[in-house]
């Protein structure tokens, strides 16, 4: 998240491009790019330009942004009011942008008409944000999946009935379920006290009592993991992102694929 306040973060197209030159079959993940920030037809031409010279394995998502009022914001003339319609107004037209379909931006002065190429298949694009409506219509008229986080499974098994609901209203298929938890697998004194901090700092972010914290985050050996793993699969969940937050993160990485492994026993 960029905040213009010191705090440390990456630009993610230029993040992930650097990625791309790298790799070869890893995808391409933005978890999520805030959509006031930019203006839509530069963000198409860099989407666009990612997935052509990736080999189309960019996932885009997006959402309406978080820290609107802080310097980063400011700085790049993004408003702090009127997000939701900016993203909407995005959503409109950045999927044909990026298709090389021209587009007339309606909402800009002078109401360029603009057409990009090479075109390119349009990436997935999941939408960020939490279980309230406005998120969900915006996920079931715009969006190929839903990329929630801190959520218990109860939470998701309700959102995702409402969002199949909107879903089918509009003639479109069920969104997928992408959502990002909090992870410290593993034991030991390190591990331990990484489990903790990760549980007081987010029960203090999210104004959440430590009870529902360990709901929504995942801790303990491969067994444990796949067990709240599954709970969520039943939920609806599709996808389940793990941001790490132990020690050893290579180690981290080789219990979460124990975990999965036992999931398909």
């Amino acid at each position: 998240m960029l905040i213009g306040d010191g705090t440390h973060a990456l630009e993610p197209i230029t993040a992930l491009s650097v990625a791309a030159a790298v790799t070869e079959r890893i995808r391409l993940e933005f978890g999520v790019l805030a959509l006031p920030t930019r203006p839509v037809a530069m963000l198409a031409a860099q989407i666009q330009t990612l997935q052509y010279l990736s080999g189309n394995r960019v996932q885009l998502g997006v959402g309406i942004g978080g820290f609107p009022g802080s310097p980063f914001w400011q700085a790049v003339g993004a408003p702090s009011t009127g997000r939701a319609r900016l993203a909407d107004e995005a959503l409109k037209v950045l999927p044909g942008l990026i298709a090389g379909e021209r587009a007339e931006l309606s909402d800009l002065p002078g109401r360029p008409v603009v057409s990009l190429a090479p075109a390119t298949p349009v990436p997935p694009i999941p939408i960020g944000g939490s279980a309230s409506e406005a998120v969900l219509r915006r996920t079931a008229t715009y969006g190929d999946g839903w990329l929630p986080s801190a959520l218990t499974p109860s939470e998701v098994s309700s959102a995702a009935a409402r969002l199949r609901e909107l879903a089918t209203e509009r003639g479109r298929p069920m969104p997928g379920v992408h959502l990002g938890l909090h992870a410290v697998l593993g034991d030991g004194v390190a591990t331990r006290s990484a489990r903790d901090a990760m549980l007081k700092q987010l029960g203090e972010a999210f104004a959440m009592p430590p009870e529902k914290v360990t709901e929504v985050t995942i801790t303990g050996g491969p067994e444990q993991a796949a067990e709240r793993i599954a709970a969520f699969a039943a939920a609806g969940v599709t996808e389940l992102g793990f941001g790490l937050d132990g020690p050893d993160h290579l180690r981290q990485i080789d219990l979460i694929v124990e975990a999965r492994d036992l999931l398909h026993q």
